[in-house]
């Protein structure tokens, strides 16, 4: 493992304190200094942590990134190197003696549905590095759920030149998936980078994108509201907060257009399976459905419990309707091979071809991660509003 010089270290002292050798009588004793983490030009990462008094610390990653123990120096500053990585964001913390914490030196961080993670970047992959281009802008907003009674939050992209003032825009509603949050697209997911180089590259049309909340809470704005304790999170009233909430909000409070033919709707996992069940029903509001690593969950199962009906008896009215299917320009699924939900898209498929549809399924390599689901939004939003 490479050593890291103390001329490039931060200290992390939040943790523990450093128990000091006897100084000399007036001098005051120089502390370990830490930064964490350090991406080296070949793609290994070093994470580092100041945890003297600790017995065991381990790096506890996220996604891709292995779980890996850390080993501590003279200086009691634990270290681990991995990699090389592949270029893009990896989510990661630290488990010091069975307490998980983010990296106290690193002040970037995504949040999901119930945590929040350190962030690292790797850079290298193009369509999602940080350029010197025209950026667009990510906004935090907060609005009043009438379908919910509570207050809640998105995220919106807004593209370069937006804030001139000038003319109206397309939108995609992008939707993230069970476990996530509304910040998750725009931070580990690259969004508004894969957005602004796509759009600099004439690639793709100015867009705004509306990324909100699809966890329900019984209270609580975002993932959660000043330390209180809330519900855990379900998924029953989205579709109600997304059409008389947040899209009648995106159109009043953003210059985008109303139309069909403007609006997209896309999402992953669970976001995917909510863009179909909002889209499907209602193809008169939307002309562009992606799905990704997704489909309508529980379509495999033949089993009817209580008698109910399945997701697609209750909308085969909808699904044969040949009038909405005209103004349909694309339902585009993909879906690593290597993931557990492959049989479920294609199920999904086979159900809309039965039906009338021609859906695009592109069964890419990978499984159920945020390689996959950067790479399908850098090639899904090419395809919108053309």
């Amino acid at each position: 493992m490479r050593i890291l010089t103390a001329a490039i270290l931060l200290t992390a002292t939040a943790l523990t304190p450093l128990i000091w050798a006897q100084p000399t009588p007036g001098h005051r004793p120089q502390t370990p200094q830490v930064f964490s983490p350090t991406v080296l030009p070949d793609g290994h990462i070093i994470f580092s942590i100041s945890a003297p008094n600790a017995q065991r610390v381990r790096l506890a990653a996220n996604d891709t990134l292995p779980a890996k123990e850390m080993t501590i120096g003279s200086n009691g500053v634990w270290q681990v190197e991995i990699g090389p990585v592949a270029p893009g964001a990896y989510r990661y913390m630290f488990n010091v003696d069975g307490v998980s914490v983010i990296d106290p030196r690193n002040p970037t961080t995504s949040e999901s549905d119930d945590n929040t993670w350190s962030l690292v970047y790797v850079p290298g992959a193009d369509f999602m590095d940080t350029k010197e281009l025209p950026h667009g802008a990510v906004a935090t907003v907060t609005y009043y759920s009438t379908s919910l009674h509570q207050f809640r939050r998105m995220h919106i992209y807004t593209p370069p030149g937006y804030e001139l003032g000038k003319g109206k825009f397309p939108v995609l509603y992008l939707l993230h998936g069970s476990g996530d949050c509304d910040d998750s697209w725009t931070s580990v997911g690259r969004a508004g980078f894969i957005l602004d180089n796509l759009i600099a590259s004439k690639k793709a049309k100015p867009m705004v994108v509306v990324m909100p909340a699809g966890h329900i809470r019984s209270s609580g704005l975002g993932s959660s509201e000043g330390g209180a304790t809330v519900a855990r999170p379900k998924r029953e009233g989205f579709e109600d907060d997304f059409m008389n909430d947040i899209l009648p909000y995106a159109e009043k409070n953003y210059r985008i257009y109303a139309d069909r033919q403007y609006r997209a709707i896309a999402g992953l996992s669970m976001g995917g399976e909510q863009s179909l069940k909002i889209a499907l029903p209602r193809l008169e509001k939307f002309a562009y459905v992606g799905v990704y690593s997704a489909g309508i969950f529980g379509i495999l199962d033949s089993s009817h419990p209580n008698n109910k009906p399945t997701w697609e008896e209750q909308h085969k009215d909808a699904l044969d309707d040949a009038k909405l299917k005209k103004g349909l320009k694309l339902i585009w699924f993909a879906t690593g091979k290597d993931d557990s939900l492959i049989g479920t898209s294609r199920a999904t498929v086979a159900m809309l071809q039965k039906h009338g549809f021609e859906p695009v399924l592109n069964e890419s390599t990978g499984g159920h991660t945020w390689i996959n689901w950067r790479n399908y939004l850098n090639e899904f939003a090419p395809l919108l509003f053309q």
